[in-house]
């Protein structure tokens, strides 16, 4: 009995120790710590399309002479919805509207009709087509630009996770020369892709991949306007760990050139800055 006495007393002073030196509230605490991430991006590229998934695509053009004054801002807002039937996506509720200089407000908003419903196959390559947009206007390169800038976010987003490792910048496109159907030619120069980090966008892990492209040389000839110049431009794209879809995306790009007008004798330096942001407004 007296070995049994001592043994619970022992046992007594060792809990009432374990209490005085580790609050109760840091012993839940450490037995609810998340575990260590997996600093490893999954292989696989596929994309989890469980029905319909719309975002709105909004992109301010900013115009402004070389002392970086601001002449004219364009801003342009579509609603893009991938997932249909048959690998198809869609265009609806495109708009666009001016403001003079840096402070005026914007206009009101004007239906871009063409757009209305423009319907094609999941598929950047095909974008390129001499035919693809034989129902635009001649003179609709910001609208063209919508549609090519959401195939490259969804291919740098999600067509390099077996390629991507932490804090290693990936060249995934050298010299590459690309005929823009009715609009000019545009070379891209070395785009770099970076997985960066981890973050949290609309309630999913997300990687975080980081995009860039400098110094791309750059020609227009498009309705009577004319332009040589170059393009930097870059980005970041926060897509779901689990899914692949697209969480939330930016765009940033400065066009700089001499633009000749027709009629024109001179042509004359342009500075367009462009600002965009990519989102998810519904989802299945």
């Amino acid at each position: 009995m007296p070995i049994r006495t001592k043994s619970v007393i022992g046992l007594g002073c060792v809990c009432l120790w374990v209490v005085v030196c580790f609050p109760v509230s840091e012993l839940l605490a450490q037995a609810a710590a998340p575990q260590p991430q997996t600093w490893k991006l999954p292989e696989s590229t596929t994309v989890k399309d469980n029905g319909p998934r719309t975002y709105r695509f909004t992109v301010v053009y900013n115009s402004a002479n070389s002392k970086g004054e601001l002449i004219n801002r364009h801003r342009l807002v579509g609603e893009y919805t991938r997932g249909l039937e048959g690998g198809m996506v869609a265009w609806k509720n495109v708009t666009q509207a001016d403001a003079d200089g840096a402070t005026a407000s914007f206009g009101a908003e004007q239906k871009v009709d063409f757009m209305e419903g423009f319907r094609y196959r999941n598929d950047v390559a095909g974008t390129f087509a001499p035919d693809f947009f034989k129902g635009f206007p001649a003179a609709a390169v910001f609208e063209r630009n919508l549609i090519w800038d959401t195939g490259m976010i969804e291919g740098f987003g999600q067509d390099f996770f077996p390629r991507l490792k932490l804090n290693e910048p990936v060249h995934s496109i050298s010299d590459q020369a690309v005929k823009m159907p009715g609009v000019g030619t545009f070379q891209n120069r070395d785009i770099v892709l970076e997985w960066i980090g981890r973050s949290q966008r609309n309630g999913h892990d997300c990687a975080l991949i980081k995009y860039q492209a400098f110094l791309n040389p750059l020609e227009i000839a498009n309705a009577g306007m004319k332009l040589q110049g170059r393009s930097d431009y870059w980005g970041e794209i926060w897509v779901s760990i689990d899914t692949r879809q697209i969480e939330y995306a930016t765009l940033q790009e400065v066009v700089a050139g001499e633009m000749k007008l027709a009629g024109q004798d001179k042509p004359q330096v342009i500075n367009v800055f462009r600002i965009g942001t990519f989102e998810p407004v519904s989802a299945q």
